[in-house]
């Protein structure tokens, strides 16, 4: 019986850290998705008059620091 509860325990462990990576995945994505949103927005304003190219820059060094820590996987949908 112990085994059984042994074996079962580990297998809940494995599940839960299954499970955290999971959410961290989602996390990093989520948070990428949000950096590559406001790129855009500040390309845009850029184009359109009302941004700066300083807002730009700092919006692609944000974005580029994140695909260095975390990958690119979001981009590729």
């Amino acid at each position: 019986m112990s085994g059984f509860l042994d074996r079962a325990k580990e297998q809940a462990r494995q599940g839960l850290e299954a499970g955290r990576q999971k959410v961290d995945e989602v996390q990093q994505q989520r948070a990428g998705n949000d950096l590559l949103k406001k790129l855009g927005a500040a390309y845009y304003a850029e184009r359109r008059g009302s941004g700066t190219p300083d807002a730009t820059q700092s919006a692609l060094t944000a974005l580029e620091a994140h695909i260095s820590s975390h990958g690119d996987g979001f981009l590729h949908g």
